[in-house]
């Protein structure tokens, strides 16, 4: 059965994956990148602003923030939860 990608944004606290692709400009590719956000690389939803719109994520063991409009621009493909 194949995962089919989906974006950052989707991802709910709790929920773990794995960075598939970037699919963004230049700029902010090489700032998620230098953050630790390569391919194949795992990360978990840890947390959400209040009013939405940014999202905590563990990444390399550290923890970023990224805003939902540049978390589009990011697919993952999810990690199944442990029971």
């Amino acid at each position: 059965m194949t995962v089919q990608p989906k974006m950052l944004c989707e991802m709910e606290v709790g929920d773990r994956a794995f960075v598939y692709a970037l699919l963004n400009e230049k700029n902010l590719r090489r700032r998620l990148q230098d953050l630790g956000m390569i391919e194949d690389t795992a990360i978990e939803c840890i947390g959400q602003s209040p009013g939405g719109g940014l999202r905590a994520y563990l990444i390399r063991g550290a923890v970023i923030a990224v805003r939902d409009e540049d978390a589009r621009q990011v697919l993952i493909t999810p990690q199944a939860r442990e029971e």
